[in-house]
C-alpha cells in the first residue's frame, strides 16, 4: 500500500532502525557547517529531545536549545499561524500533513548543500523532496522520528485474545473503565475493527480520504459506534505524558497508543508492551521543517547535522522509545530496543502497516466535528 504522503510499507521496511540490516556508509560530512555559538528556538514533539541529547549538542556546539514541547499537528499549526511564522526556528510537524502546510505558506525551504542527506533512510527523505516540495522551490521537510500507533496494554493485567491485541481490545465491555486512546486517531482504529468484523465495509476507512461525502457517511457511522460505547473510555490522551501517566496510574490496561511511550516504559522495567494490533499499526514520520521567520539559520544546521549523526541518534532511541531514520542508529541503541521492536512488531507486522494517509484541510476540518461531537457526547 503506497499512500499520497509517499510513505509505503515498503519503504517503513528499509527504515533508518530497520534491524539486522547493514547501514549504507555515508560519505564524511564536513564539521565546518557547524555553529560555534548562538541559541535555537525549538517547536517539537513533547518526547522528542531527551536531556541526554540536548545535552550532547550543547556541549559540542555551544548552542543554548530552547525547547517548546507539543503534543499534536494541530498545536504546531495553530501556534505557526498566530505567529505568523515567527519566533521559532524548527518545528517537528507529521509527514502526512503537507497538503494542510502548502496553502499556508509558513514554511521556508531548507538549503540542501548544507544538509547531509546521505545519512538518512531515503526512502523517508523522498517525502519532503516530493510531498513537501511547495511551488517546486525546494523540500520544506526533513525526516526525524518514525514511529506507529497501535495497542498498549500491562502485562500484569491484560492479555490479548491469541497474542495479538486488536484495536477493538480499547472499546470491548470487558475493559470498560479501563481503556485509552487519542480522541481522532481512536476514531479511525475503531473503523478498522469494525472493517476487520464485518460492521463496516472493507476498505472504507480509506476510502474517506478521497471526498468529503464519502468520509461523512463513513464518519457518522464510526462516530454512532463509538459514542454508544463511550462510557467504556477511562481516559482521552493527546500528549506522551498523559498515555505513560494512564498505564501507570490512572487504572488503564489497554490503550491505542504511540509506539515510544509505552516502550519507554517497557525498557525502564514497568509492566507495560506495545504491539501492533491485527488490524496493522498505523505508520507515521515526524520531520523538521523552517518556519518562514526561522532566524538563526547556522545553528539549524548545526542541529541537522548532530541529529542525523548515528551515535546521538541511537541513544536517543532508548529515551523516547521511538525509531530513527538515521541510518545505523540502531547500533547505538541498547539490547532492550532490538528484543522491544521485534516483539512489537511479531510475525509479519512489519509487512501490515498502515501508512497514515495525506491529510486534506478539508478533512481535518470535517474530522474535528466528529471528534467534538464525539467528546462532547
Amino acid at each position: 500500500m503506497t499512500m499520497k504522503n509517499g510513505l509505503s510499507r515498503r519503504s517503513v521496511l528499509r527504515g533508518g532502525a530497520a534491524l539486522g540490516g547493514a547501514a549504507l556508509a555515508a560519505p564524511l560530512y564536513s564539521k565546518s557547517a557547524r555553529a560555534s555559538s548562538g541559541e535555537l528556538n525549538i517547536l517539537m514533539w513533547s518526547d522528542y529531545l531527551p536531556p541526554a541529547f540536548l545535552e550532547g549538542f550543547e556541549k559540542e556546539s555551544g548552542i543554548k536549545v530552547n525547547y517548546t514541547g507539543i503534543g499534536s499537528n494541530e498545536e504546531i499549526i495553530n501556534k505557526m499561524k498566530a505567529s505568523k511564522g515567527q519566533g521559532v526556528d524548527i518545528i517537528s510537524p507529521t509527514n502526512n500533513r503537507s497538503l494542510q502546510w502548502g496553502p499556508l505558506e509558513l514554511l521556508q525551504p531548507f538549503d540542501m548543500s548544507r544538509v547531509n542527506l546521505d545519512a538518512v533512510n531515503p526512502a523517508m527523505s523522498q517525502i519532503g523532496e516530493t510531498a513537501w516540495n511547495f511551488g517546486d522551490s525546494g523540500s520544506h521537510w526533513l525526516p526525524h522520528i518514525w514511529g506507529t500507533e497501535g495497542i498498549a496494554y500491562r502485562t500484569d493485567k491484560f492479555l490479548p485474545e491469541g497474542d495479538i491485541p486488536s484495536y477493538g481490545d480499547v472499546w470491548a465491555e470487558a475493559n470498560a473503565g479501563k481503556t485509552m486512546g487519542r480522541p481522532h486517531s481512536m476514531l479511525l482504529g475503531a473503523g478498522l475493527f469494525m472493517e476487520a468484523s464485518g460492521e463496516m465495509e472493507p476498505g472504507s476507512v480509506w476510502a474517506a480520504y478521497e471526498d468529503e461525502e464519502t468520509m461523512r457517511k463513513v464518519w457518522n457511522q464510526i462516530a454512532d459506534w463509538c459514542i454508544e460505547r463511550k462510557d467504556r473510555i477511562k481516559l482521552l490522551w493527546n500528549d506522551a505524558d498523559t498515555q505513560k501517566n494512564g498505564l501507570l496510574n490512572e487504572g488503564v490496561i489497554v490503550g491505542q497508543t504511540w509506539d515510544g511511550p509505552p516502550l519507554a516504559l517497557k525498557t525502564a522495567g514497568e509492566p507495560v508492551t506495545y504491539q501492533a494490533p491485527k488490524e496493522g499499526s498505523m505508520a507515521w514520520v515526524d520531520g523538521m521543517s523552517l518556519p518562514i521567520g526561522a532566524e538563526n539559520i547556522d545553528q539549524i544546521y548545526a542541529f541537522i547535522d548532530y541529529a542525523y549523526q548515528k551515535e546521538p541518534a541511537g541513544k536517543a532511541i532508548d529515551d523516547h522509545g521511538y525509531n530513527s531514520p538515521v541510518l545505523g542508529a540502531d547500533e547505538f541503541a541498547g539490547d532492550a530496543y532490538k528484543k522491544n521492536f521485534a516483539e512489537a512488531y511479531p510475525g509479519d507486522a512489519l509487512a501490515n502497516l498502515n501508512p497514515w494517509p495525506a491529510e486534506a484541510p478539508w478533512y481535518a476540518d470535517v474530522r474535528t466535528e466528529f471528534v467534538n461531537r464525539f467528546v462532547s457526547a
